[in-house]
């Protein structure tokens, strides 16, 4: 019997080219980004702000604080910081196994004074297996990066609140040279970047080296580069601090063109 070779060539010739285009159709898979936890509070509403500072090979996983309908006053920011509550809210994210932990939250993190953030701290890593940083640790590691010693401080807080993040930085050996807040209660996500930017002028002095505008709630982002230049001294936020530290326990950078910190 005669074999066709030339059809037969054909033939698998075909079966080798549609083996082929299927795999050319089939993309590679989402690209693997190191995961970051952030313990947030139940009223953060600046999620999408945090996600500017990320750069593309890490990704954020959220977790909140349990909910309590109560203003932002110092009873409510000593309950967010809730051992039990930090605890918890970091095992909701450990099955994804983060490289790092941030709880996304200043005054909760420094109302109880250093031994109350390095709690809060330790909660995470011990909840969530990973190193844990807070926000105002956060702050005061930025600040000594950038070899400061005396700031001003803005606010959205009321006077109560505000005094506490005094007492934290003088704790953590940074002088206080001036202060300003807008007296807010709730909603601070809602304060406009021209009021914001008031606000930080007010607290401005000479004596100042650096500005520190406290909240993971007030927006910031687009604030710090130009009022920089305006000012000629650092501006370091909560929410750009938070980050620059998260980032940092995972060997990362954090984006955010033109910002003091993130060049030091």
């Amino acid at each position: 019997m005669v074999t066709d070779a030339t059809n037969t060539d054909v033939k698998n010739t075909d079966v080798k080219n549609t083996d082929e285009t299927k795999t050319d159709a089939i993309p590679a898979g989402p690209r693997q980004r190191l995961a970051i936890g952030v313990v947030a509070p139940y009223d953060m509403a600046l999620d999408a702000e945090l996600w500017r500072w990320t750069p593309d090979d890490a990704a954020l996983f959220f977790a909140r604080t349990p909910y309590d309908p109560l203003p932002v006053t110092l009873e409510m920011v000593e309950l967010l910081g809730d051992d039990a509550g930090l605890r918890a809210a970091a095992e909701q994210l450990k099955t994804i196994e983060p490289a790092a932990y941030a709880f996304a939250c200043t005054a909760a993190s420094f109302v109880k004074g250093r031994a109350g953030e390095r709690a809060a701290a330790a909660a995470l890593t011990e909840a969530g297996g990973a190193p844990g940083i807070t926000t105002s640790w956060a702050i005061v590691a930025a600040l000594e990066r950038l070899g400061v010693s005396r700031v001003a401080i803005a606010t959205p807080y009321d006077a109560a609140i505000t005094a506490r993040l005094e007492d934290f930085l003088v704790e953590n050996r940074i002088a206080v040279t001036g202060i300003r807040h807008l007296g807010l209660d709730s909603r601070m996500w809602t304060v406009p970047y021209v009021r914001t930017a008031e606000l930080i002028r007010e607290a401005n002095s000479d004596e100042a080296e650096a500005i520190v505008v406290s909240c993971t709630n007030l927006p910031t982002y687009d604030l710090i580069a130009p009022l920089e230049r305006e000012l000629g001294k650092p501006i370091v936020s909560a929410n750009q601090a938070t980050m620059w530290a998260a980032l940092a326990q995972c060997g990362l950078g954090a984006v955010g063109p033109g910002q003091r910190l993130l060049g030091a």
